[in-house]
């Protein structure tokens, strides 16, 4: 195929880790596909985004991330970088003033643009894509299951005759399942909900609804009812293209020798069954709240590694020292993808972000969900009753929101690493893992659906 004939896809992730990360695997394998891609981002972004890919032949573009914005910190480009989660509107709103030059920058492209695929958090790109005729896809970081629900709250409301913030309801297509305002982000989940993250999501819902379709990090046969009753009820039509993480699997043959990694082989010649523990980057849990967890951790006798952040450790004195001999404690950056993938690796005890959730089916390990924020009380309900990939830790007092003591959280881990519950999820992970694989294989579900995606980018141009 001939570089003047071939399709040009223009990618524009959220600038944020979790975000970002599936839309580069997504880039790679359309490379593979021989689509021309080109990648935007900001000054501080770029770096990072050129290391990962490691493909010259994708064209990373920056664009300043605007500047002297009221209400975000100076000199923050990404929402790992932000004081606390109160910033992250403000900062996605300021992403709108990069239209401009977004624009001017298409222009200037010499192979005319197919189609943007841009986060749904950049609902003004659709405008963009409507000005050079070519249609834009969004690409929502969740869950198929998490945006259908998000979207039925919002139709149905069964939660408007609920008293309190933990009284069930259910959905009338999915009667089976049992939610409660507190699975809900709020003010999401509130009887009237309000305020700039409202007014922020109406509008990218409003953009949604005018592009051309979703690009899904999920696989079919991973939530078949939810992507069929999403394509027939809710709209624009749904893409099912992974899970993108096993795209870098393809081309990662070896494991690099870290220090984590060392400290696994040392464990699997021991025989020893390791539990990984990661909150992600975004969540902010009280130093109580970390306490008990890492109390319940201690007393559960049970081989783990923990990566958190150096500030986490300030609130455990000694803790370190009194697990060293079965426990490392990694407060950097680590392949979380290659430590799930180890063969010591037996459970994960994780706040069940989308991409963790599927990083973890793929290496075919079992969850615990301690969810904190966003969807991921909703992946939680997912992983431990829909799926069946993962159990539960349950706060004391019976809400979804409240604390989680170290008794819990000892009982739980045991329950994974040993227990005959741990053993049949054990077993589901291991099937939808090799489900994953075969969507992601040549004349997979999700190998095809991205060729269908291609088709339809090049069909729909004008």
């Amino acid at each position: 195929m001939g570089s003047v004939a071939s399709p040009h896809f223009i990618i524009f992730p959220f600038m944020s880790h979790g975000h970002t990360i599936p839309l580069l695997h997504l880039a790679t394998l359309l490379r593979h596909r021989f689509v021309t891609v080109t990648i935007f981002t900001t000054p501080v972004n770029a770096p990072s985004i050129r290391d990962f890919l490691q493909d010259t032949s994708i064209s990373v573009i920056d664009l300043p991330f605007p500047k002297d914005v009221h209400d975000i910190p100076p000199n923050v480009e990404n929402t790992e970088k932000l004081p606390s989660m109160s910033y992250f509107y403000p900062f996605a709103i300021a992403t709108k003033l990069m239209q401009p030059l977004f624009e001017q920058a298409l222009s200037a492209l010499q192979h005319p643009p197919t189609c943007v695929i841009s986060d749904a958090f950049l609902g003004w790109t659709q405008e963009s894509a409507q000005k050079f005729g070519i249609p834009r896809y969004f690409f929502f970081g969740m869950s198929v299951f998490a945006t259908t629900m998000y979207q039925l709250i919002g139709i149905e409301r069964p939660h408007a005759e609920t008293i309190s913030l933990d009284e069930s309801f259910t959905f009338s297509s999915f009667p089976w399942l049992k939610f409660t305002r507190n699975d809900f982000e709020p003010p999401f989940g509130d009887l009237v909900p309000k305020g700039l993250a409202v007014d922020f999501m109406m509008e990218q819902a409003i953009s949604l609804s005018k592009s051309s379709g979703m690009i899904s990090n999920s696989f079919y046969k991973l939530e078949p009812r939810f992507a069929d009753y999403f394509n027939k009820h809710l709209g624009p039509k749904s893409w099912c293209v992974g899970p993108l993480c096993l795209a870098k699997r393809a081309m990662t043959a070896t494991l690099s020798q870290t220090d984590e990694m060392q400290w696994l082989n040392n464990k699997l010649t021991e025989k020893q069954p390791v539990l990984y523990v990661a909150f992600g980057t975004q969540a902010e849990v009280s130093a109580e709240q970390i306490q008990e967890i890492a109390k319940g951790l201690e007393s559960s006798n049970t081989c783990f590694i923990w990566v958190t952040r150096h500030n986490v450790l300030e609130n455990l004195q000694g803790f370190e020292n009194r697990v060293k001999n079965r426990a490392l404690i990694v407060k950097e950056w680590v392949d979380q993808n290659q430590v799930l993938n180890h063969k010591s690796i037996k459970g994960f005890l994780s706040h069940c972000g989308w991409n963790s959730v599927l990083e973890s089916i793929c290496a075919k390990v079992p969850i615990l969900a301690l969810p904190f924020m966003a969807e991921q009380h909703l992946n939680a309900r997912m992983v431990t009753e829909e799926i069946g990939v993962g159990l539960r830790i349950m706060p004391r007092n019976g809400s979804l929101r409240g604390f989680v003591e170290a008794e819990e959280v000892e009982k739980m881990v045991r329950e994974l690493m040993e227990g005959e519950k741990g053993e049949m999820v054990r077993k589901k992970v291991k099937e939808l893992g090799e489900n994953a694989e075969e969507a992601m294989n040549e004349g997979g579900s999700s190998w095809s659906t991205l060729g269908l995606l291609i088709d339809d980018a090049c069909a729909r141009k004008l």
